[in-house]
C-alpha cells in the first residue's frame, strides 16, 4: 500500500525543485541505494505514518524506499539494531527495554547500535468495545472479557496488559494486527481491543462507522495508578478526534521517535531528518498525529543516542542543543 502526499501543484514543484537542487548538493558518499522503514501492522499510525514519510524521502532524494509492515516498536528496534533495516518507529519504552537488553524479541541483547532521529508523536492507550458490553471505565472490565492488544511485541502489547493487570482487571488475551482484530471485534470474537497509537486510529474510526462502539479512557484514580507504576504521562484526547466520543477523554501517553542504523552515512541521515521537520504541513498531509512532528520536541528524546546527521539537523536549524554524550561516537 503506497501513500501519497497532496498538495497545490505550485507547492508541490517548489518542493521537488527545491529537494532536487538540495539532493545535487549533499555529499552522497556511502548512502544506500534503496532504504525500508520499519513501521507495524496494517490499520495502525504508524504503518501510515512511515510508509508515507518513506515516499517523502524517496522522492526528494531520488532513492528507493519504502514502509515495511513489522510487528512494531520492539521488532523495529531489533531489525535497526542489526541492519536489516536503515530506519524505523519506535516507542521510548520499549527503546530504553531494549537498550537494557530486556526487548523479549532478542533477551540480553542491548540493542545499542539504534540512534535517534526525530520525534514523532506521542502515543495515546485508550480501549475501544463493543458498546453492547457495557464497559465504562477500564478497572469494571468483567473477569475474562476478551481484549486483543495488537502484534506481538508491540506497546499497545508490552504496556496495556500490564496497567490492566495493575488495575485489578483480569483478561484473556489476544494478539494480531489492528485491521484482523477490528475485524474479529465486528464479528463478536473478541469483546475489546486495548489500543496504543498516535490518533485518530485508523482502526477505530473504522470500526465506529460500521458498529456501535465504546471508547474507553482513564480515571483519574487509573491515571494516578499507571502514571506512578509506568513510563506515561497524562494525555488528553479531543472530543473532536472520534465520533463516538461526546467530550474530552483523559489517557495516558508515550513519546515515539523516527530510528535509524547508527552506521548510515552522517549526510543521508541529515537528508532524511530534514525532509521530515522542514515543512510540517506534508507530515500533517500523511497523519494528523504529526501536528507533533516538530523541531522543539527534540528534548524529550532522554533514552537513545542520537545519530550524527541528526543531531547536526537540530543543533543547526532545530533551536537544539544536544550534548556531545548524547550523540553516538561523541
Amino acid at each position: 500500500m503506497r501513500v501519497f502526499v497532496t498538495a497545490t501543484a505550485g507547492a508541490a514543484a517548489l518542493a521537488l525543485s527545491a529537494g532536487a537542487l538540495s539532493a545535487q548538493e549533499v555529499d552522497r558518499t556511502g548512502w544506500p541505494s534503496s532504504f525500508t522503514v520499519g513501521t507495524a501492522s496494517q490499520g495502525g499510525t504508524f504503518f501510515v505514518y512511515g510508509s508515507g514519510w518513506a515516499n517523502l524521502v524517496a522522492e526528494e532524494l531520488g532513492i528507493t524506499g519504502a514502509g515495511e509492515v513489522t510487528g512494531g516498536p520492539m521488532q523495529n528496534m531489533a531489525l535497526v539494531h542489526t541492519g536489516d533495516l536503515a530506519f524505523g518507529l519506535t516507542t521510548l519504552g520499549p527503546a530504553q527495554e531494549s537498550l537494557q537488553g530486556t526487548n523479549p524479541i532478542a533477551p540480553g541483547l542491548e540493542m545499542n547500535n539504534v540512534c535517534a532521529m526525530f520525534p514523532m508523536y506521542q502515543t495515546p492507550f485508550h480501549l475501544a468495545a463493543l458498546a453492547s458490553e457495557g464497559i465504562t471505565s477500564l478497572s469494571e472490565i468483567p473477569d475474562g472479557t476478551v481484549i486483543g492488544f495488537g502484534p506481538a511485541g508491540s506497546s499497545a502489547d508490552t504496556y496495556f496488559p500490564a496497567m490492566l493487570e495493575e488495575l485489578g482487571v483480569s483478561f484473556e488475551r489476544r494478539n494480531g494486527g489492528w485491521d484482523d482484530l477490528g475485524g474479529q471485534m465486528q464479528d463478536g470474537l473478541i469483546d475489546a481491543i486495548g489500543f496504543a497509537a498516535g490518533v485518530p486510529i485508523p482502526t477505530v474510526s473504522q470500526l465506529e462507522v460500521q458498529t456501535d462502539i465504546s471508547i474507553v479512557g482513564f480515571t483519574d484514580e487509573e491515571l494516578a495508578t499507571v502514571t506512578e507504576n509506568f513510563p506515561v504521562a497524562e494525555y488528553t484526547v479531543s472530543a473532536d478526534t472520534y465520533r463516538t466520543l461526546q467530550e474530552d477523554m483523559t489517557s495516558v501517553a508515550m513519546w515515539n521517535f523516527a530510528i535509524a542504523n547508527c552506521d548510515l552515512p552522517e549526510s543521508f541521515v541529515y537528508e532524511a531528518t530534514r525532509i521530515a521537520m522542514e515543512d510540517n504541513a506534508r507530515m500533517v498531509n500523511i497523519h494528523s498525529s504529526a501536528v507533533e512532528t516538530l523541531p522543539e520536541h527534540w528534548d524529550k528524546n532522554n533514552v537513545l543516542k542520537w545519530h550524527p546527521g541528526a543531531a547536526r539537523w537540530f543543533n543547526e536549524n532545530g533551536g537544539a542543543s544536544i550534548p556531545d554524550d548524547m550523540i553516538h561516537g561523541g
